[in-house]
C-alpha cells in the first residue's frame, strides 16, 4: 500500500470514527426510548462550545474541561431532556409524531441558545481533545461499541432495555423501571453526542448552524443499521469515511471532475439519500401531532388586524422597511408548509430546499445563465422559476406515497440536505450571482406592495386547497389515511398535489426573499433553516394560514431587532411543548379560557322536575344501566350531555330480501402469509346482492386478513378477488371504493377535524356515484340529520361515530358494504338500531359482509355464516344451523 493511500485511509478512519460515535448514540437512544434524536447534532455543538469556553474562555486545564463537559454536562443534557421533555410525552401516550416534533424543537432551541450565548460567527480555536492520529479515535469507538454491546447482551440492564424496546407497557407491568432505562439511554446518547462534538470541533467550522447539520448528515449510519445493530453502524461509518477519503484521489476532467469532487466531499449525504429513499422505512405512524378537536375558524377580526399590520410597513422608511420586506416573502414560504403539513398531514423537513431553488432559478434566469433559455425580466424569471421548481416537489412527494412518520421525516430531510450540498454549495451553480428586483419595483416601498400582491395570491391558493372537495379530501388524508382511502380518496395523487403545490409556493417565496435582499445567499436556505421554519409553523398552528403569517413576522422581527438566535430560542421553547398543545398557542389559550370560564349549571326546581316527568319521561344512562326519570331529580348534572337520537327503522325494513341473488364479490383460493405464518389457506367466499354474509371464528383464524384482501389493503400471495366478474385483486382500496365496495374499520376511522356532515360528504364526493341527495339521505337514515350534523367528529360518543362511519360509507352508493366489527363499542340499544339499518340496506339490494364477534348480532342479522379456523372456512350455512352446531366452533371458542 502506497504512503498516499495509507494516509488517505487513516484520514477516512478518523472521519468514520466520529460518524460511528454518532451512530452508536442515535441507536442507543432510539432503542431505549423509541425517539430518533434530531437534536443529537445540536447537543454535540453545545458540548464543543462548552469545552472551548472552559479551556479558551476561562483558562481551565483541558482535562478538567473535558471531564466537566463529557461526564457532567453532556449526560446531564440527556437526563434533563428525558425528564422534562420526553417523559411527559410518554405519559401522554408516547405518540411518535409528538416526540419527533419535540426533538426538532430541542434542536432549534439549542441552536438558537448557542447563537445567543456565543454568537453566530465561526470559531477556529476549539481545543483538541484527542490527537489527529485516527487510531486513538478508532480505539474509543471500538471500546464504546464493544462495551455497549456487552451491556445490552449480558447484563440485567441490557435485558431491561430489550424488554422496554419490545413492549414498554408490558415491561413496566413486569417490574422494569422504564423511566430509569430511558434516562440511562438519553444520558449515554448525549454523552456520545458530546464526544462527537469535541472530537470534530478542531477540524471543522465551529458555529451554531454548521456543526449540528454536519453531525446529522451521518444519521445514515444509524439508518443503515436499522436503528438496531451497533457493529453494522460502526462498519458502515468506517467504510463511508474511508471511501470519502479515497475519492479525493480521482480528478476526472470537465463536469465529471466537479461531480466526483462534490460526491467525495459529501459521501455521507449520498448515503443518507440512499438510506432514506431506497432502504425500507423505519416506521408507519403518522408524523404530525393531531389536534384533539376540530380547528376553530379564525375570527374575521383577526384577519382585519393582520391586514392592518401588514399594510403598516408601507409607511416605514429606511432599515425598518428594508427588514419588513422579508416578512411577506417568508410568509409565502411558510404557507407551503400549511399546505403540505398542516392540511395534507405530510411531514416535510425539506421546504427550504425548494425555496432556495426558487431563488437560484430566478437569479439564473434573470442573468441569462439558465441552460437553453434566454435572459428574462425578473418578474418573468420568478414566474418561470416557480413553474420549474413545482415538478421537483415529486422529490419528496414520491417517497411520501409509501412512507410515513419517521421514514418520511428522514426522506424529506435527506432531500433538503442533498439539494443544499450538491446545488447550493457548488461554485459552478452559485458563484457571481446577483439578483435584482423587477422593473418599476426597485424601491423598498414599491417592492413591498408587489410582495403583498403575491402574498395575496399565495393565500388564495392555500384557501382553495383548504376548502371544498379538495380541502375535505386533504383533511381526511391528514386525519386518517386508511379511512380516506376507504372513502374513495385517491391518496397517492393527493399527496403529490400537496407536495407539488407546496414546492411551487416555497419557490415563489424563495424568489421573493432573494429579490428582497438583492442576492442569492445559500446560507439562507440551508436545512437547519428548514427545521426552524417547520417548527415555527407547527407550534403556531400547522393548519392556520394566519399562524404562518405570524410565524414569518416573528422570525424576521425578533432576529432583526435583537441579537441573532432569539427567534430560534423562542420557537424551540414552544416546540418542546407541542405535545401538550398540538393545535398551537391559540388553541391552548382557547382551551385554557374555556376551563377558567365559570360553568353555570341549570337546576330544575321540584315543580319543574314533576312537569318534565309528565310531559316527557327521561331515561338517563348511568354506566351500563338505565336510570328512570326519578333519578334525574337526584342527579341533574347527568342531563347536561343528552344522548343523540337513534336511527329510526325505515319502511324498507319490511321489504323481503332476495334469496337467489347473483354473486357480487367473490374470493377464489386466497392465500396469504405473514413471515412463516399462514393467514389464509385457499379461502373461497361468495357475497351476494341483497344478503348479509357473516364471517366468524376465533382470534387468529384469518378473518381480518380475508377482510383486508377483499377491501384492497392487503394483496394475497395467490388467488383472485372478483367483483361482478372483474378481477380486482391488484386494485388499491380507493379504486375499489369507486367501483362500489365500501368498508368500515374495527378501530373507528373518522376525520375528527371535520364535522359530521363533512365526514359524510367526503364519502359522497369520493364514492361510486355522486347523487345530489346522497348526503342528506345518509344523515337521515343513520339519525344524524339533527343538530349533531354540524358538530365536529372529535369528542362524540362511540355509538355516534359508528353511525358517522357507516353513513360515510353508505353515502357513496356502494353495491357491497364490508363491515369490520360494526357493533364494537355499542350498547344494546345501539346494536338493535344498527341491526334495523343493516337489514334495510340489504333489503334494498346492497351486499353486506360482516366480520363480527357478537354472535347474537350475527344470528339476528346474517343470511349466511362462514366459520373460519386456521386460515380456512370450515363451516358455512344459515346461522341457525352453523351457530347451533355441536362440537368445536364459535359456540365454544371466544370470538
Amino acid at each position: 500500500m502506497s504512503t498516499f493511500t495509507y494516509d488517505l485511509t487513516l484520514a477516512g478512519l478518523s472521519i468514520g470514527s466520529a460518524a460511528a460515535l454518532t451512530g452508536i448514540g442515535l441507536i442507543v437512544t432510539y432503542r431505549a426510548t423509541g425517539v430518533l434524536n434530531f437534536a443529537h447534532g445540536a447537543i454535540a455543538m453545545v458540548c464543543a462550545y462548552a469545552l472551548r469556553q472552559c479551556v479558551v474562555g476561562w483558562g481551565w486545564p483541558l482535562w478538567l474541561g473535558a471531564l466537566v463537559t463529557l461526564l457532567f454536562l453532556a449526560p446531564g443534557i440527556g437526563v434533563v431532556l428525558e425528564r422534562f421533555v420526553f417523559r411527559p410525552l410518554s405519559v401522554l401516550g408516547g405518540d411518535p409524531a409528538q416526540t419527533l416534533v419535540a426533538s426538532i424543537g430541542v434542536f432549534v432551541l439549542l441552536v438558537g441558545g448557542a447563537a445567543l450565548v456565543w454568537g453566530q460567527g465561526a470559531r477556529d480555536d476549539a481545543p483538541e481533545l484527542v490527537s489527529a492520529d485516527p487510531w486513538g479515535q478508532l480505539a474509543v469507538v471500538l471500546v464504546l461499541a464493544t462495551g455497549v454491546g456487552a451491556v445490552i447482551r449480558w447484563t440485567r440492564f441490557g435485558r431491561e432495555l430489550r424488554a422496554v424496546v419490545d413492549d414498554r407497557q408490558l415491561a413496566v407491568l413486569g417490574g422494569v423501571d422504564a423511566d430509569r432505562v430511558a434516562a440511562a439511554g438519553w444520558a449515554f446518547g448525549s454523552f456520545t453526542a458530546g464526544l462527537t462534538g469535541v472530537l470534530l470541533a478542531p477540524y471543522v467550522r465551529l458555529d451554531p448552524y454548521g456543526l449540528p447539520l454536519l453531525v446529522m448528515e451521518v444519521v445514515a449510519v444509524a439508518v443503515a443499521a436499522r436503528m438496531r445493530s451497533l457493529p453494522v453502524a460502526v462498519v458502515v461509518a468506517l467504510g463511508i469515511g474511508v471511501g470519502q477519503s479515497q475519492l479525493t484521489r480521482l480528478h476526472p476532467a470537465g463536469w465529471r471532475g466537479q461531480l466526483v469532487q462534490a460526491v467525495g466531499a459529501n459521501l455521507f449525504v449520498v448515503a443518507l439519500l440512499v438510506a432514506a429513499l431506497v432502504l425500507p422505512g423505519l416506521g408507519a405512524r403518522d408524523a404530525l401531532p393531531r389536534t384533539a378537536t376540530a380547528r376553530v375558524a379564525t375570527h374575521p377580526g383577526a384577519w382585519i388586524v393582520a391586514g392592518v399590520l401588514f399594510l403598516l410597513p408601507l409607511g416605514f422608511a429606511g432599515s425598518d422597511l428594508h427588514t419588513s420586506v422579508q416578512v411577506p416573502a417568508l410568509g409565502v414560504v411558510l404557507l407551503s408548509l400549511v399546505v403540505v403539513t398542516g392540511r395534507g398531514g405530510q411531514l416535510s423537513l425539506g421546504q427550504a430546499a425548494y425555496a432556495g431553488l426558487g431563488a437560484l432559478f430566478t437569479a439564473l434566469l434573470a442573468a441569462g445563465r439558465f441552460p437553453l433559455l434566454p435572459r428574462l425580466p425578473e418578474l418573468a424569471a420568478l414566474a418561470l422559476a416557480v413553474l420549474l421548481v413545482a415538478p421537483l416537489g415529486l422529490l419528496t412527494g414520491w417517497p411520501a406515497i409509501s412512507r410515513h412518520g419517521l421514514s418520511l421525516a428522514l426522506a424529506t430531510f435527506a432531500v433538503g440536505v442533498g439539494v443544499s450540498r450538491f446545488v447550493f454549495a457548488q461554485p459552478y451553480a452559485t458563484s457571481g450571482l446577483s439578483l435584482g428586483r423587477p422593473s418599476g419595483f426597485d424601491g423598498d416601498r414599491a417592492y413591498y406592495a408587489l410582495e403583498l400582491a403575491l402574498l395575496a395570491a399565495g393565500l388564495l391558493t392555500t384557501h382553495a386547497l383548504r376548502r371544498g372537495r379538495t380541502g375535505r379530501a386533504l383533511a381526511a388524508l391528514r386525519d386518517h389515511e386508511q379511512g380516506a382511502s376507504a372513502a374513495g380518496v385517491q391518496v397517492p395523487p393527493l399527496k403529490l398535489l400537496a407536495f407539488v403545490t407546496g414546492a411551487a409556493l416555497a419557490a415563489l417565496g424563495g424568489g421573493m426573499l432573494g429579490m428582497g435582499v438583492r442576492a442569492f445567499d445559500p446560507s439562507a436556505y440551508d436545512p437547519v433553516r428548514g427545521l426552524l421554519w417547520f417548527a415555527a409553523v407547527v407550534v403556531l398552528g400547522a393548519d392556520s394560514t394566519l399562524g404562518a403569517l405570524a410565524a414569518a413576522a416573528l422570525l424576521v422581527g425578533l432576529d432583526a431587532g435583537a441579537r441573532g438566535g432569539v427567534a430560534a430560542t423562542l420557537i424551540g421553547v414552544l416546540a418542546v411543548g407541542v405535545g401538550r398543545f398540538p393545535g398551537g398557542p391559540y388553541e391552548a389559550l382557547r382551551v385554557a379560557a374555556g376551563r377558567l370560564r365559570p360553568q353555570r349549571r341549570v337546576r330544575l326546581t321540584v315543580l319543574g322536575v314533576g312537569v318534565r316527568r309528565r310531559l316527557r319521561p327521561v331515561a338517563v344512562r348511568t354506566g351500563s344501566t338505565e336510570a328512570s326519570g326519578a333519578g334525574v331529580a337526584r342527579r341533574p348534572a347527568i342531563t347536561a350531555r343528552p344522548r343523540l337520537p337513534k336511527p329510526a327503522p325505515t319502511p324498507t325494513t319490511l321489504l323481503p330480501r332476495p334469496r337467489a341473488a347473483p354473486p357480487l364479490l367473490t374470493a377464489h383460493t386466497l392465500h396469504a402469509r405473514y413471515g412463516g405464518f399462514t393467514a389464509l389457506d385457499g379461502v373461497d367466499l361468495v357475497v351476494r346482492a341483497g344478503q348479509v354474509t357473516a364471517v366468524v371464528g376465533p382470534n387468529g383464524a384469518g378473518k381480518s386478513t380475508l377482510f383486508h384482501c377483499l377491501a384492497g389493503t392487503v394483496r394475497p400471495a395467490r388467488g383472485q378477488v372478483r367483483f361482478g366478474g372483474r378481477d380486482i385483486t391488484r386494485l388499491p382500496a380507493h379504486a375499489r371504493t369507486r367501483l362500489g365496495i365500501a368498508r368500515t374499520f374495527q378501530q373507528l376511522a373518522v376525520f375528527p377535524s371535520l364535522t359530521v356532515a363533512e365526514n359524510v360528504r367526503v364519502g359522497a364526493e369520493q364514492g361510486r356515484v355522486a347523487e345530489p341527495g346522497s348526503v342528506e339521505r345518509a344523515l337521515r337514515l343513520f339519525g344524524l340529520d339533527g343538530d349533531v350534523r354540524s358538530l365536529p367528529a372529535a369528542g362524540l360518543p362511540t355509538g355516534t361515530l359508528r353511525r358517522v362511519e357507516l353513513a360515510r360509507a353508505f353515502a357513496g352508493s356502494p353495491r357491497v358494504l364490508l363491515l369490520d366489527e360494526p357493533a364494537a363499542g355499542l350498547d344494546t340499544a345501539e346494536v338493535a338500531a344498527l341491526t334495523l339499518v343493516l337489514r334495510a340496506l340489504a333489503a334494498e339490494g346492497t351486499a353486506l359482509l360482516v366480520v363480527e364477534h357478537d354472535l347474537d348480532l350475527v344470528a339476528d342479522l346474517a343470511d349466511v355464516v362462514h366459520v373460519m379456523s386456521a386460515g380456512r372456512i370450515v363451516s358455512s350455512g344459515p346461522p341457525d344451523r352453523v351457530l347451533d352446531a355441536p362440537g368445536p366452533g364459535p359456540q365454544e371458542t371466544p370470538v
